[in-house]
C-alpha cells in the first residue's frame, strides 16, 4: 500500500501532494489484479440473478415514468383552475394558457437549476462579458431552461417526439424480453408447485422432489446468494482499503471498527438484511407466485391429483384458496400443504392463501413505503436545515413556525386525516400500490420537522465554521457551499436519524392498514394481516396474527437496533434524543 507521508533524508516528514492526487483510475491501472478479481466476481453473481435485476430496473423505470408524468400534469391542473376563475371564454383560454406556459418554464428553471453545475458549457466559452459571478450564473440558468424549453418543445409538437417514444418502447421491451431470463432462484429453475401422481411420486416440481423440499431448495439458494452479495460487497471494500486507497488510516476505519465490535448494532444489522432480502426475492421465497395466488387467482389454474377420481384435475387458484383457508373451523398451520397439495411453509390466511407470500411482499410494500417516506422526509429537512442555517432570519422564523405547527398535531392524526381526504376523493395519487405512493408522501410531510429539528443543530454549527467563512470570501455561490462546505458534515446525522425514522414509518404503515386506512387490497400488508387474524387467536388459526405482529417487532426492533449502532460508531459521545425514534410523535 502506499503512504501519504514519507520520510526525506533528512529525517523530516514530507507530504506526497503527487500521490494523494492520483485518481483511482489510476491507482487501479497500477495494480489492476486485485481489482480485476473482484469485478470478475461481482459480474457472475450479477448474471446468476441478471434476469431479476432487470425486472427491478424496470419497476424503478415505471415508478420514474408514473413521478415524471405527475409533475407535467401540474401545469394543466394550474391551467384548468385559473381558467376557471374567468367567465369568458376567450380570456379564460388566453389566462389559462399563459399560467400554463408560466408554470411550465418555472418547472423547467428548477431542472436548469441542478443541471447547470453538470453543463460542460459556460457563459465563458460562448463569448466575452463582463457580468459578474452571480449575473453569470444567473444568465447560464436562463439559457439552459431556453434550450429545455425549446426541447420540450420539439418533442411534443413535431414528430420526433414520436419517434423517441418508438426507440424508448423498443428499448423498453428488449430490457423487457431479457428480465424474463431464468435466474439461479427463479420459480422456473426451481419450481415447487406440481401434483402428486398413483405411484406417490411427485410431477412438476424440481428433481421429481416433494414440494417442501423443492421450495427449501430455493430458499436457501436465496440466502446463499444474498450473503455471498454481502460478503462480496465487504471484499470489494477491504481491496479498495488495502490496494487502492492512498491513506493508511482515515475516521472511517475507527467508525467500521466501532460498529463491528456494538453486537447490539450487528444484530439490527443482521434483522435489516433478513427484511430486505426477504423484500428483494419476494417471488423467489413464496411457495407460490403473488400474482397467481394473490393478485388474480382466478385467472391462473395448476394441476392437482384428486385422490376420489384417481385423476389429475385442473384447479383456479381462487377455488384453492376458498377450501384452504384458516378460520379455527379449519385451519392449514405452518409447515403443512393445504387441501390441494400446495406447500405453505407459514400456513395460510383467512382469505386461503400463503401466509409466507403475503409476508414476502408485504414486506416489499414496507420498504418501498419507509424509504420512499425517508428520502421525502430527509430532501425536505436537509435543505430547509442548510437554506435556515445558511440565512438564518426569516426563512428560518417562518420554518421554525411551519414546523411547530405539524409537531403540534400527532403524527397518526395528521396522516390519517390526509388520507381519509386523498382517498375519499379519489385522488390519482390512491391508485399506485393501493393508496402505498400516497401513504408514503404522507408520511414524508408528518416527519420532516421532527428530522428538521434534529439536524438544525449540527447544521447551524457547521454553518459558523471557519471554512464557510473562507468559502464566501471566495466568492463561492451559496448553493456550492451548502452543498459541498456543510452538507457533507450532517450525514452521519442523517443516517443516524434516518435508520431510526424507518422502524417507526415500518409500524406507522401497519398501524394503519390494521385500522382500514393504509392499504388497501389485494396489495400485502402486514398490519392487515394482523386485523384478518385477531378474531382467531384464541383457535387453532392463531398463528395468522401471532406470526405477522412477532416479524412487525422484529424489524422495528432490527432498525432501532441498527440505529443505535450506527450512532455509537460514528460518535461514541453523541447524545441523540428520541425524537426520531419509532415511538416519536409528530416529528
Amino acid at each position: 500500500m502506499s503512504n501519504s507521508l514519507s520520510s526525506d533524508p533528512d529525517g523530516e516528514v514530507a507530504s506526497d501532494a503527487e500521490a494523494e492526487m492520483r485518481s483511482l483510475r489510476a491507482r487501479v491501472r497500477a495494480n489492476p489484479a486485485p481489482a480485476l478479481v473482484w469485478v470478475v466476481g461481482a459480474l457472475v453473481l450479477v448474471a446468476l440473478e441478471f434476469g431479476r435485476i432487470l425486472d427491478g430496473v424496470l419497476k424503478l423505470g415505471v415508478g420514474l415514468n408514473f413521478l415524471f408524468d405527475g409533475i407535467t400534469t401540474i401545469p394543466r391542473w394550474i391551467e384548468g383552475n385559473v381558467a376557471g376563475f374567468f367567465s369568458g371564454e376567450t380570456l379564460s383560454l388566453v389566462a389559462g394558457s399563459l399560467a400554463h406556459d408560466l408554470v411550465g418554464l418555472l418547472l423547467l428553471y428548477l431542472v436548469a437549476f441542478f443541471l447547470r453545475d453538470y453543463s460542460p458549457i459556460g457563459l465563458d466559452d460562448l463569448f466575452e462579458h463582463d457580468l459578474s459571478r452571480r449575473a453569470q450564473l444567473y444568465a447560464e440558468r436562463f439559457i439552459l431552461t431556453g434550450v429545455l424549453a425549446v426541447l420540450a418543445a420539439v418533442l411534443l409538437y413535431t414528430p420526433v417526439g414520436g419517434i423517441v417514444d418508438q426507440e424508448v418502447g423498443a428499448w423498453v421491451s428488449v430490457v423487457g424480453a431479457l428480465s424474463d431470463l431464468p435466474t439461479m432462484t427463479s420459480r422456473e429453475v426451481i419450481p415447487n408447485l406440481g401434483h402428486q401422481t398413483q405411484s406417490g411420486g411427485w410431477d412438476g416440481t424440481f428433481l421429481g422432489l416433494e414440494p417442501k423440499w423443492a421450495w427449501a431448495i430455493r430458499f436457501a439458494l436465496v440466502w446463499i446468494y444474498a450473503f455471498a452479495c454481502f460478503v462480496w460487497a465487504w471484499k470489494g471494500y477491504n481491496v479498495y482499503r488495502n490496494h487502492y486507497r492512498e491513506l493508511d488510516w482515515t475516521p472511517r476505519d475507527d467508525t467500521v471498527r466501532r460498529f463491528r465490535n456494538h453486537y447490539w448494532g450487528l444484530f439490527g444489522l443482521f434483522v435489516v438484511f433478513g427484511f430486505v432480502v426477504l423484500a428483494l426475492f419476494a417471488p423467489a421465497v413464496s411457495p407460490v407466485g403473488a400474482q397467481e395466488h394473490i393478485y388474480e387467482p382466478n385467472n391462473h389454474e395448476f394441476q392437482h391429483f384428486d385422490e376420489e377420481s384417481g385423476e389429475v384435475v385442473t384447479v383456479k387458484h381462487f377455488e384453492a384458496n376458498l377450501f384452504s383457508q384458516s378460520d379455527n373451523e379449519q385451519t392449514i398451520g405452518p409447515w403443512s400443504y393445504d387441501n390441494y397439495d400446495r406447500w405453505m411453509p407459514l400456513g395460510t390466511t383467512p382469505s386461503g392463501q400463503s401466509m409466507l407470500t403475503h409476508l414476502a411482499f408485504g414486506a416489499r410494500t414496507s420498504l418501498v413505503i419507509a424509504l420512499s417516506a425517508v428520502g421525502i422526509g430527509v430532501a425536505v429537512a436537509v435543505t430547509l436545515s442548510l437554506l435556515t442555517a445558511y440565512y438564518k432570519g426569516l426563512i428560518d422564523v417562518v420554518v421554525i413556525f411551519l414546523s411547530d405547527t405539524i409537531i403540534s398535531i400527532p403524527a397518526l392524526v395528521l396522516v390519517m386525516l390526509i388520507l381519509v381526504v386523498f382517498q375519499d376523493s379519489g385522488h390519482w395519487l390512491a391508485e399506485p400500490m393501493d393508496g402505498g405512493l400516497l401513504l408514503a408522501i404522507v408520511l414524508g410531510f408528518a416527519y420532516w420537522p421532527g428530522m428538521w429539528r434534529s439536524i438544525r443543530g449540527p447544521s447551524l454549527q457547521v454553518a459558523e465554521e471557519e471554512w464557510v467563512d473562507a468559502a464566501k470570501t471566495y466568492g463561492q455561490t451559496p448553493r456550492n457551499i451548502m452543498r459541498k462546505h456543510m452538507a457533507p458534515y450532517i450525514m452521519s446525522y442523517i443516517m443516524i436519524y434516518a435508520s431510526l425514522l424507518l422502524g417507526g414509518i415500518i409500524i406507522t404503515v401497519a398501524a394503519l392498514s390494521f385500522l382500514g386506512l393504509g392499504i388497501a387490497q389485494p396489495t400485502p400488508e402486514w398490519g392487515r394481516l394482523i386485523n384478518e387474524g385477531r378474531s382467531f387467536i384464541g383457535g387453532d388459526s392463531v398463528h395468522i396474527s401471532t406470526i405477522s405482529g412477532i416479524m412487525i417487532a422484529l424489524v422495528v426492533l432490527g432498525f432501532n437496533a441498527l440505529g443505535d449502532g450506527i450512532r455509537d460508531a460514528v460518535d461514541p459521545e453523541a447524545d441523540i434524543g428520541d425524537g426520531a425514534t419509532a415511538g416519536g410523535g409528530g416529528g
